[in-house]
């Protein structure tokens, strides 16, 4: 299998386990915040991620989660922001790692999508590393053999 590849994730098998700890609020960006989440994920992760998920912000509908905690952003996950049907990114503060909410954002995008109408969601750029992740948060997940073609897109990926 390929270092990097994408996910399918049957969306009827998903099931939403609130966090652990109580105090995390985990909701749907309202558009106001959408400047604040955007530098949050800049800040904490790449430019790259900021700018994929503001195509999931700036819809009048986001299509962006957040954990929540004493009135700070400590995650987020989007989807339908790469592409239609696509999760991701996804990404929690280092300082709140381990304590399950990046699996309770996942779990709650997926419902969301479902709720879209959505049968089933790709979760793209998947590596080795992240993987066990993704079959621990969502039942059943499987590897689509020779795909990520629509990373082609890139501007890095882009070939004369």
């Amino acid at each position: 299998m390929a270092s990097n590849y994408d996910l399918l994730v049957d969306l009827h098998d998903v099931i939403y386990q609130e966090p652990k700890d109580k105090a995390v609020l985990i909701k749907r960006v309202l558009s106001p915040d959408s400047d604040r989440v955007v530098s949050f994920i800049a800040k904490e992760f790449n430019d790259s991620w900021a700018s994929e998920a503001k195509a999931g912000l700036y819809k009048p509908n986001p299509t962006c989660f957040i954990a929540v905690k004493d009135e700070t952003v400590i995650g987020f996950a989007c989807y339908d922001a790469t592409a239609k049907g696509f999760f991701g990114p996804l990404g929690v503060s280092e300082k709140a790692r381990g304590l399950g909410i990046g699996g309770t954002l996942v779990q709650r995008s997926l419902l969301a999508m479902k709720e879209d109408g959505y049968a089933y969601a790709i979760i793209g750029g998947v590596s080795e590393r992240t993987k066990p992740f993704y079959d621990k948060v969502c039942n059943g997940v499987m590897a689509i053999p020779n795909s990520r073609k629509v990373y082609l897109r890139l501007i890095r990926n882009i070939k004369r």
